[in-house]
């Protein structure tokens, strides 16, 4: 299982995201909370700060190797503050054809667009579905495809849908890209369990969806994750459980006076002045994350020091 953080909110170190927390995203890449497995695929983020040269672009690292192993983590990271952060932690099959390169470690970014993107899934047969899915790619974001990886083509086909930058049509483009999938899968006879869980990031704004399909191809899945997870359930079954699992959102303010933690201050709705979305809860106390639900996409945006939270069912 990837993980995934994003960040909108003041200016802070980015130490504080990544690396001082005890459940911080870097030392859950070795020693994971609720989910049994070691991310060694890889690492990385992207994040916009007024103090970088180049504040319109996002400063973006990757590298091919586990995060708590990457000795240049700790001398890059306490040298940077960011107001919006999107960081990914990559899991994979272990075996020789899994291809562990910078291309394809999260977040990607490409130019003519200021959306960063990284995911906690997998789209089964991506190469083959390419041959119903690639007419509705555009040249000019194919032309930027560097690895070998289903995120980064979603990243092409998701952007070729996109019309525009509001809510709205950011809800359309990500309807439209899982229809499509739907729709090249039964095609192609190759429908599977598609976990798709994503982050889609720009200064001062998070969109999370969280969404996919069942085994043969269905949108309207349904069951307890709970359930699911547990081995003495007779409906036992870790992948729908992943599937149907909530992202996690963290709303609230002060959050840079709890050093070493995730914690934030409560706020009224419409109050907050920080937001975490991430792939899961990383406060002993859980029950303070917001669920943004299987078939929902959540839509974040920071002005004037405030963060306004819209969640909608999307129409699949």
């Amino acid at each position: 299982m990837c993980r995934i953080l994003a960040y909108i909110g003041p200016e802070l170190p980015l130490e504080s995201l990544l690396l001082t927390p005890e459940n911080s995203l870097i030392n859950q890449s070795l020693d994971p909370e609720l989910h049994p497995h070691l991310q060694l695929a890889g690492w990385g983020f992207g994040a916009w700060s007024e103090h970088l040269l180049k504040p319109e672009e996002p400063f973006l690292y990757r590298r091919p190797k586990a995060a708590f192993y990457d000795d240049n983590a700790e001398r890059i990271i306490p040298s940077l503050q960011g107001s919006t952060l999107l960081a990914h932690v990559r899991a994979s099959s272990y075996n020789a054809r899994v291809v562990q390169a910078d291309e394809n470690c999260h977040p990607f970014a490409f130019t003519e667009t200021r959306w960063i993107i990284a995911q906690n899934g997998g789209l089964p047969n991506w190469q083959l579905l390419q041959r119903e899915l690639l007419q509705h790619c555009q040249d000019r974001y194919l032309k930027q495809m560097r690895g070998t990886t289903d995120t980064e083509f979603l990243y092409v086909l998701l952007l070729s849908l996109l019309e525009g930058n509001s809510d709205d049509e950011i809800k359309e483009a990500f309807e439209k890209l899982l229809k499509l999938i739907c729709a090249a899968m039964k095609t192609l006879d190759l429908a599977d369990l598609t976990k798709l869980k994503i982050a889609l990031v720009a200064p001062n704004r998070i969109i999370g969806v969280n969404y996919g399909c069942g085994y043969e191809g269905e949108t309207d899945v349904a069951g307890d994750w709970r359930e699911l997870r547990d081995p003495n359930s007779e409906n036992y079954d870790s992948s729908l459980s992943m599937l149907l699992e909530p992202l996690y959102l963290l709303m609230g303010e002060n959050f840079q006076d709890y050093a070493g933690s995730y914690k934030v201050d409560a706020t009224a709705e419409g109050e907050a002045e920080s937001a975490i979305l991430a792939s899961e809860p990383l406060t002993e106390n859980g029950e303070e994350w917001l669920h943004i639900e299987f078939g929902e996409i959540v839509m974040l945006e920071r002005s004037d020091g405030k963060i306004s939270k819209t969640v909608k069912t999307l129409n699949l």
